[in-house]
């Protein structure tokens, strides 16, 4: 770990208004010594390289948190332009102005990047074969940053949920009051992430001023179905719902999802801990 000159820390975090910037917000108040500029894509359209260019020359930020993204990755498939404008572009403009003004840029990416043919976890090592547009729009985003900056933290993580936004826990939670019974796929095998958790993790990467640059992998700990994650989801809540375990083919998406798409977190782990993600859901 590499030393920063201590002083008060000036962060934009974009895209404030998405899971992972909301769960910025709500910790934010803890850490005093931070300065937070939060911006919504209202305040910063990041697909405009001049206002990324203006604001930044303005304000001199030591950090930039990309929390901005396209992430419908059904719809991605037909919106192709747009999810790479947003996930690629976009990412270029904001490592060219950080380049310009020495902000180290955080930029989060996805295991979308993988393929899912693996049958243990992915490391930071492993190459990238994302097998739907989104995926490939997050790996071009990286690459951006790789070609640009030398200071980046690039975090892959995994199966977001929160409080906020769309997400599978309040979709499931929301057919859970509907419904007797529902069918969720249980051949395809994740680690979900809690974003408070995530923001945590990052926050936490900032206050040790680490220098150690690259990629790294963020999940909560622990591999499961999206069929079992459900089934824990009802558990904590006391709701009772069937859920009936299908495969994917019997429930078809505009675009393919990885098969397991576990990330190794080892790398990071020597710096903090990570929370099972049990722990994280009971939280939400």
């Amino acid at each position: 770990m590499g030393d920063l000159k201590t002083k008060r820390l000036k962060i934009i975090i974009t895209g404030a208004n998405g899971q992972l910037g909301r769960c910025f917000q709500d910790i934010a108040e803890h850490y005093q010594d931070y300065d937070f500029h939060f911006k919504t894509s209202k305040d910063l359209n990041i697909t405009r390289k001049d206002q990324i260019d203006s604001l930044f020359a303005r304000e001199k930020f030591d950090y930039c948190i990309n929390c901005a993204a396209y992430t419908a990755v059904d719809q991605a498939e037909t919106d192709q332009e747009n999810a790479f404008l947003v996930n690629a572009e976009a990412v270029k403009f904001l490592a060219e102005a950080c380049k310009v003004q020495n902000t180290i840029l955080i930029q989060i990416s996805t295991d979308f990047v993988f393929d899912g043919s693996k049958t243990t976890p992915y490391t930071e090592e492993s190459i990238p074969n994302p097998i739907n547009v989104y995926g490939a729009s997050k790996l071009k985003g990286e690459q951006n940053v790789q070609e640009i900056l030398e200071n980046y933290f690039i975090i892959r993580t995994s199966w977001v949920y929160s409080e906020y936004g769309h997400n599978f826990v309040k979709t499931m939670l929301r057919l859970g009051a509907e419904r007797e019974e529902i069918n969720v796929v249980d051949d395809q095998i994740g680690s979900p992430t809690y974003a408070g958790d995530l923001a945590d993790a990052i926050l936490k990467i900032i206050s040790l001023k680490a220098t150690n640059y690259g990629i790294y992998h963020y999940s909560n700990e622990g591999a499961i179905s999206w069929c079992d994650f459900a089934k824990a989801i009802f558990e904590i809540k006391g709701i009772n719902v069937k859920v009936n375990p299908i495969s994917s083919k019997a429930y078809p998406t505009a675009a393919k999802r990885p098969v397991f798409s576990v990330l190794d977190v080892s790398k990071i782990n020597r710096f903090m801990e990570i929370h099972c993600w049990k722990k994280g859901l009971k939280n939400v």
